[in-house]
């Protein structure tokens, strides 16, 4: 048995796991703040554009479920460390990027390291901490979300107008190599295990990871990221060019208005949705869901409005309400993963959960949406999002029918 680690040293974990999570957002989200200066000194279409993301995400999916495997039998703080060094030499790489081959070259490298850390993270969380707070500790981390991609926005558009898009990821890179210093030297918790796995008969084969399709609410939980990630991916990378060609603002002022916009409302969002999916989850199985679910059908028409507006004020508004139910999602959907699978295999489920959410979700919608913008302009392309985060919601709904028998599945109550 290892020492038992103490609440402080606990906090310090999820602190420093909150703050390198931050940065991977960073990363990710400072190539959409300058899209527009991409486009027009490379002279490329808003396919190639989006094809930027899509090359991110489909590294990120295919490499997800070999640091899955290898997070289930090695030592996870170690991936993730790594994982943080490679996407940071790999965003630093793309500020000497000469033309738009190399440039997409590095975004699927940064696909690679962000890999890494997305698959083991939360498992590290789940074994911190008790069962009964995951919801809200899990919210904690997921603020890296809103906030790591606001200050992605607003560097990205601060730094890209200034001194050009090269300058932009070649300062957002470098700190994540200096924390990845202290994840490598974190206490790595000892593996919160089940009756079945003390006993020989789960953990580690190879029909474990089988079993994963077959639980019901683990699959209808990742058809509903999918959906969302879709939806979300699409208006998180376009947003911020919307704002520049729509309603004619800078670079800078665009992703500095998107930006604040998202900080506060995803980080509303993101610990409102914790707190209720615990509080309701008291009360239900389906607890989690039911807030996930009902924030994606409120947020869907607020997400309507903002693309239809016709001035920035009504447009930011509508941006600012849709983010914050969208973000309710953040924490219990999260949760719910870690509840219904073994924790023998949990790496591998959210690396089998990244690789579906994003082959179904942002590893296309960009280049989608990036192919109906050239065909019917850009204001058309994004009002098929809406409609997706309707059948996110459905899928909620859907799986809240099974998480009460694949939860006991799980975890055995003592």
């Amino acid at each position: 048995m290892k020492e038992p680690i103490s609440l402080a040293y606990r906090r310090y974990a999820l602190g420093l796991l909150l703050a390198v999570n931050l940065l991977n957002y960073i990363d990710r989200q400072v190539l959409f703040a300058v899209f527009p200066l991409i486009k027009a000194d490379l002279s490329i279409t808003d396919t190639e554009l989006g094809l930027l993301g899509s090359a991110f995400m489909v590294s990120y999916m295919v490499i997800a479920p070999v640091f899955g495997w290898l997070g289930d039998h090695w030592d996870r703080v170690k991936l993730a460390s790594t994982g943080v060094v490679i996407w940071s030499f790999a965003t630093i790489l793309a500020g000497f990027a000469p033309g738009y081959r190399t440039l997409l070259a590095a975004r699927a490298t940064v696909g690679v390291g962000e890999a890494s850390f997305g698959t083991v993270s939360p498992g590290l969380i789940a074994d911190f901490f008790e069962k009964e707070k995951r919801g809200s500790v899990l919210s904690w981390f997921y603020v890296a979300i809103p906030v790591g991609s606001a200050l992605g926005y607003l560097l990205g558009g601060v730094l890209g107008q200034r001194f050009g898009w090269h300058s932009a990821f070649l300062m957002v890179g470098l700190p994540g190599l200096m924390v990845a210093v202290p994840l490598w030297f974190l206490r790595t918790p000892e593996r919160r295990i089940t009756e079945t796995d003390q006993a020989g008969e789960g953990g580690h084969g190879f029909a474990a990871y089988l079993q994963l399709f077959n639980n019901r609410s683990f699959v209808t939980n990742t058809l509903a990221m999918a959906a969302m990630t879709f939806a979300i991916g699409g208006l998180a990378q376009w947003i911020p060019t919307f704002l520049f060609r729509t309603h004619a603002l800078n670079v800078e002022k665009a992703n500095l208005m998107f930006g604040a916009v998202t900080v506060v409302a995803g980080i509303m969002g993101t610990l409102v949705g914790g707190v209720l999916g615990d509080r309701w989850q008291k009360k239900s199985s389906k607890g989690y869901l039911l807030v996930s679910g009902w924030g994606f059908f409120i947020g869907a028409p607020f997400a309507a409005w903002a693309i239809m507006a016709q001035d920035v004020p009504s447009c930011m508004a509508a941006i600012f309400m849709a983010e914050f139910f969208l973000f309710l999602n953040t924490g219990p959907l999260n949760t719910v993963i870690l509840n219904v699978t073994d924790p023998a295999v949990r790496a591998m489920a959210f690396a089998v959960n990244i690789f579906f959410i994003h082959a179904l979700g942002d590893a296309i919608s960009p280049s989608i949406l990036g192919w109906f913008s050239d065909q019917w302009g850009l204001r058309t392309a994004l009002l098929s999002t809406p409609l997706v985060m309707v059948l996110a919601g459905v899928f909620c709904f859907v799986c809240g029918r099974f998480v009460a028998h694949d939860m006991a599945q799980a975890e055995p109550s003592p």
